[in-house]
C-alpha cells in the first residue's frame, strides 16, 4: 500500500512589511499561532538592533475571516513572548474595528494602502471591507506617485543616528552619509552620495518603481514598497560597495554600481 506524500508548505505564514515610518506592518496569512511566533523569533534573532521590542502592527487583511477575540489574543502574547511588540491592528472590515476594541488596541488606517490598487479596491483572493453608509464615509484620495520634474529633497547634512528624513511625494537626495541608527525615507526614490548605515525606505507609499542608490553599502535595513531586507541578508561581497536596490516582480534585488 503505498502512502500519500506529504505537502510541504514553504510560504511563509507571516508576510512582514516595513511602514512609511519604519513601524513593522504583520500581514496574517495564515492563524498558526506557534508557527508565526516561531518566524518572529527567528526574525528578532537574526537582526535584533532592528525586531527586538519593535512596535508591530497586525494585519487580518490577508485572511479569509476575522478571527475571534481568544485566538486574536493568543496570537498577541505569542508575539510579545517572540521579542516583539503589537501595537495596533491594521484597517479592515467592521469586525475588525470590534475585535480591536476588544482586545484593547488602537486601529490604524493608513497600512491598507498598502494592499489596494491604485483605484482603491483590494485584490480579488482578498475579502473586500464592509462599506459604510455613504452618508459617513470618508475615503482619502489616493496619494498620487512623485510627478515628473518635480523637485526632490536634498539633505546637505548627515542623517544622525536617531534622525529621520521624510521626502513626501517625492525623491530623496542625500549628499552626506546616513548613520547607524538614523531613518531616510521617501515616497519616490532614494539617492545617497555618502555610506548608508542606518534605514533607507523607498517607494513608501507603494510606489514599486522607486529605486536606492548608495555609495557606500552599511545599511542595517532597505525596503522598497515595503518590501524588505536586513544586513544579515545580504551578500558580504556588496558591503561597502556602491550599490542600488530595487523590485523585481515583488523580490527585492541589491546589485553593485559599475
Amino acid at each position: 500500500m503505498s502512502s500519500a506524500v506529504p505537502v510541504v508548505d514553504y510560504e511563509p505564514a507571516g508576510e512582514l512589511k516595513i511602514g512609511q515610518v519604519g513601524i513593522a506592518n504583520l500581514r496574517i496569512r495564515t492563524l498558526d499561532v506557534d508557527r508565526l511566533a516561531d518566524e518572529m523569533r527567528e526574525r528578532v534573532a537574526r537582526a535584533p538592533k532592528l525586531f527586538a521590542r519593535a512596535a508591530v502592527i497586525i494585519d487580518f487583511g490577508g485572511l479569509a475571516g476575522t478571527p475571534d477575540v481568544a485566538i486574536a489574543r493568543k496570537l498577541v502574547d505569542a508575539l510579545r513572548d517572540a521579542g516583539v511588540l503589537p501595537v495596533a491592528l491594521a484597517w479592515g472590515s467592521n469586525d475588525n474595528e470590534r475585535l480591536s476594541v476588544e482586545l484593547g488596541l488602537p486601529l490604524l488606517a493608513k497600512f491598507r494602502a498598502q494592499y489596494e490598487r491604485a483605484d482603491g479596491t483590494l485584490p480579488a483572493a482578498e475579502p473586500a471591507p464592509e462599506p459604510k453608509p455613504a452618508a459617513v464615509r470618508q475615503e482619502p484620495a489616493p496619494r498620487p506617485a512623485p510627478a515628473t520634474g518635480q523637485p526632490g529633497l536634498i539633505q546637505s547634512a548627515p542623517v544622525r543616528s536617531g534622525q529621520q528624513v521624510y521626502a513626501d511625494n517625492r525623491d530623496l537626495t542625500v549628499l552626506s552619509q546616513v548613520g547607524a541608527g538614523a531613518e531616510v525615507i521617501a515616497d519616490g526614490s532614494i539617492h545617497i552620495y555618502g555610506p548608508l548605515r542606518g534605514r533607507a525606505l523607498a517607494g513608501a507609499q507603494g510606489n514599486e518603481k522607486a529605486r536606492i542608490f548608495c555609495r557606500a553599502f552599511h545599511a542595517e535595513l532597505v525596503a522598497v514598497a515595503g518590501h524588505y531586507k536586513v544586513l544579515e541578508d545580504i551578500p558580504k561581497e556588496l558591503h561597502g560597495k556602491p550599490v542600488q536596490v530595487w523590485l523585481d516582480n515583488e523580490e527585492l534585488k541589491i546589485a553593485a554600481l559599475d
